[in-house]
């Protein structure tokens, strides 16, 4: 991106300047979003439908003045990413491990259906106790919080007073809402729509929510076992 003109960073309101606003974005559609299985690790890309939402979460967050943009290893953030910082003129992404998705382990791959008969207690907790939850052959949900609230710290301590895009996973999107106390383990599973942006405060390390995500209709029917909602 060598002579890429870079817009200036918006500074936020002096009220907010010891604080960092951190957009946390979910990203794109999939094929697996389609079919409804959990994508865990798995590096599968973008489909037409997911650049399309990239490109309305860029649209979105154009007007923010945006310092940087974070995103998890995976090909679906690093995507949907970069075209977000396209938009805002950052020159380029930077790689944050701690926002990868949860390792779904034996689940990765399987749809909610199969995943219940696979594990049928595993799968209860997972529903309505994340704190308690753990993935079959993979990651503590407890564990992925954890690196996720680190993760934002992190970012909100290299951005005071800068306002941030944070590409990540809709399950760690959930994971910090529950950490934050602004859902209850039971219903904490709540809509977050592919492209959707969600806004976080950080100040001295403490992070606060400033707006729930959007959720999507594509994907946010909050009956039944709905695997696409991992």
């Amino acid at each position: 991106m060598t002579g890429q003109i870079v817009a200036p960073a918006r500074a936020l309101p002096e009220t907010m300047a010891g604080t960092s606003r951190l957009y946390l974005v979910r990203h794109g559609t999939t094929t697996l979003n389609v079919e409804n299985r959990y994508r865990g690790r798995r590096d599968i890309p973008l489909d037409a439908r997911g650049y399309q939402d990239a490109v309305d979460a860029a649209h979105r967050l154009s007007g923010e003045g945006l310092a940087a943009v974070y995103t998890g290893p995976l090909r679906r953030t690093i995507a949907t990413a970069q075209i977000i910082a396209d938009e805002a003129r950052v020159p380029d992404i930077r790689i944050l491990h701690g926002l990868n998705n949860v390792d779904y382990g034996a689940w990765e791959g399987m749809t909610s259906e199969e995943a219940a008969m696979f594990d049928p207690e595993a799968f209860a907790l997972y529903r309505t106790s994340p704190r308690q939850a753990g993935c079959p052959l993979g990651e503590r949900l407890s564990d992925a919080q954890q690196r996720m609230v680190a993760a934002l710290q992190l970012v909100g301590s290299r951005h005071t007073g800068e306002a941030v895009a944070v590409v990540t996973h809709a399950v760690m999107i959930r994971l910090t809402l529950v950490a934050l106390g602004c859902v209850d383990d039971e219903n904490w599973r709540v809509s977050v729509g592919r492209g959707s942006v969600a806004a976080f405060d950080v100040d001295d390390g403490t992070i606060q929510l400033a707006s729930m995500p959007d959720g999507g209709e594509q994907d946010e029917l909050l009956s039944g076992l709905e695997g696409s909602k991992a």
